[in-house]
């Protein structure tokens, strides 16, 4: 048997149009998926695109075709589907890797990122740095050296989406209008990488969500954007494709029961009914 696991993302740090085309970079919390693969019958129970990646890793490596019929996959995952979480990625990725392990080998991001972008549009939760990426074609992976040290109180919403049913709309015009806030957004992050500046990466979040509101409408917007300049917070970040938003805040630093009181106060968990304060932790499929 083989095992891997791979975290969630809250939504997205930036998203938009950045060197010519959409690009990402995720933000990774202490959320996983965690993957086993074991010689046996295929189960009835596997995510979606779980047997297809591991019929891919198995062609990577020139593995019989059939033997695909000889494996069985289980899982575990803490993290909630079509809410912009990264579930999917965290599926397929750690699939791929203990598909790998079991098979005696080993896979590098490079090629982890082009076996599943080849399946679905892909969060950058699979490269150990925070990374910018072609989430569709894999071509652009810059990473930066810096694991901030944030927390995250998560907004979870009832709403559901497909990433890829985002994925089949017709954005580009919308993405093309925001293309200059996402320079921006992307020079600030750059920069908060460079100074290790948790206060610029949220602002570059935050311009980045603001962006965002084009393309995919957050209930109470406008409400946390108040909320996070009241109470000084660092920002705040979205999922660019689902749901949830983020509040990045240090829970030494601030007072995080001071933020809960003020979401119900001014009513906004009407729409985010389910709060959770997670930790941004590194990427990478472990």
């Amino acid at each position: 048997m083989a095992e891997a696991r791979c975290p969630a993302s809250c939504g997205e740090l930036i998203q938009g149009w950045i060197l010519g085309g959409e690009k990402l970079i995720s933000c990774p919390v202490n959320w996983f998926s965690t993957v086993s693969v074991t010689d046996g019958v295929p189960g009835k129970n596997e995510r979606p695109r779980m047997r297809q990646m591991l019929r891919a890793v198995l062609a990577y490596f020139d593995q019989p075709a059939e033997r695909v019929n000889d494996l069985h996959i289980s899982f575990d995952s803490t993290i909630p589907v079509a809410k912009g979480l990264a579930s999917s990625t965290a599926d397929i990725a750690a699939t791929a890797l203990a598909t790998a392990r079991h098979l005696g080998e080993t896979l590098n991001e490079a090629a982890l990122a082009t076996l599943c972008v080849r399946l679905e549009p892909t969060d950058s939760t699979l490269f150990r740095q925070l990374t910018l990426f072609d989430h569709q074609t894999a071509a652009t992976q810059i990473s930066y050296d810096w694991q901030p040290a944030i927390d995250i109180l998560l907004l979870e919403s009832p709403q559901l989406l497909k990433t890829e049913d985002f994925h089949r709309r017709d954005r580009q015009p919308a993405l093309l209008a925001s293309a200059t806030s996402l320079e921006r957004a992307w020079q600030l992050f750059t920069q908060a990488a460079e100074h290790r500046d948790c206060s610029l990466l949220g602002q570059a979040t935050t311009l980045s969500a603001q962006a965002s509101q084009r393309l995919l409408v957050k209930p109470d917007f406008t409400a946390l954007l108040q909320l996070v300049e009241e109470l000084d917070l660092y920002g705040l970040n979205v999922a660019h494709s689902g749901s949830v938003v983020g509040l990045l805040l240090d829970r030494q630093r601030h007072d995080v029961e001071q933020v809960y009181w003020q979401l119900q106060q001014r009513n906004i968990n009407r729409h985010y009914p389910r709060q959770h304060l997670l930790t941004m932790v590194p990427g990478g499929v472990r």
